[in-house]
């Protein structure tokens, strides 16, 4: 009997932001110049593993601990699903976040505005969904941060996540993003997104999920292409 290697739907073309957007100004330096050339899927793209699960230890999706004290900020537990393309869990897959603190300053070199770090805070995290697709991280709320994008410029609140997926076609690199941001209006990073689409970088308030006395709770979805996928950044960005 043949055994067709799996296929995986690709993603609608009114999901993702153009790769380059005139509003996000560095786009227009790293934007290709040439149309994309569509590959298709063999064996090597759609099989193997992508990393070796060994490497999350316990304590890995807990942010608001580090270097022998807690966190500062409002603590949020943040959970969800991944999904692949027809809807199905996907289970014993890394996800890996990192973010600013909650005076909205990243622990990195380049990062240099006059907000204060955080001696207890690393801003990165990663754990694996469970059978049912399940993760959850701790971690506190990351504040809004200025950037040199146009005149008077901030990012809003957000978290950036990776997904490995099951095989390299279904990586995933995105930013979730809080209700009702204030900044959404002036931010060119959330509006280079088809407005249909938007929502889906967007998390819920979830208030099943919050601890009492302890942290709030915030759903947030991620799909793994097909028509209802959740839009991608690019992973090379590392400006915001």
């Amino acid at each position: 009997m043949l055994h067709l290697p799996p296929q995986y739907r690709p993603i609608g073309a009114d999901v993702n932001a153009p790769p380059d957007f005139a509003d996000y100004k560095t786009t227009s330096l790293r934007s290709p110049r040439q149309p994309l050339k569509l590959i298709p899927q063999r064996l090597g793209e759609v099989t193997g593993p992508v990393f070796g699960e060994d490497r999350v230890q316990p304590g890995d999706a807990d942010l608001t601990t580090a270097n022998g004290g807690e966190a500062q900020g409002q603590r949020i537990v943040v959970h969800g699903r991944v999904l692949d393309s027809n809807g199905k869990p996907v289970p014993n897959t890394l996800l890996e976040v990192w973010q600013a603190n909650a005076g909205g300053r990243y622990r990195h070199i380049g990062d240099n505005w006059p907000a204060p770090l955080d001696p207890h805070f690393d801003g990165i995290g990663r754990c694996v969904t469970d059978a049912d697709g399940h993760y959850t991280f701790t971690t506190v709320k990351p504040g809004a941060y200025p950037w040199r994008n146009h005149d008077n410029a901030w990012r809003p609140s957000h978290i950036h996540f990776s997904l490995f997926g099951q095989a390299f076609t279904q990586r995933l690199v995105t930013q979730m993003y809080f209700p009702d941001d204030p900044l959404f209006f002036q931010d060119p990073i959330y509006n280079a997104v088809p407005a249909a689409a938007r929502h889906r970088m967007v998390s819920v308030f979830d208030y099943d999920a919050t601890v009492a006395d302890w942290a709030l709770g915030f759903r947030f979805d991620i799909v793994l292409r097909g028509r209802d996928a959740t839009p991608f950044e690019d992973d090379e960005d590392h400006d915001d």
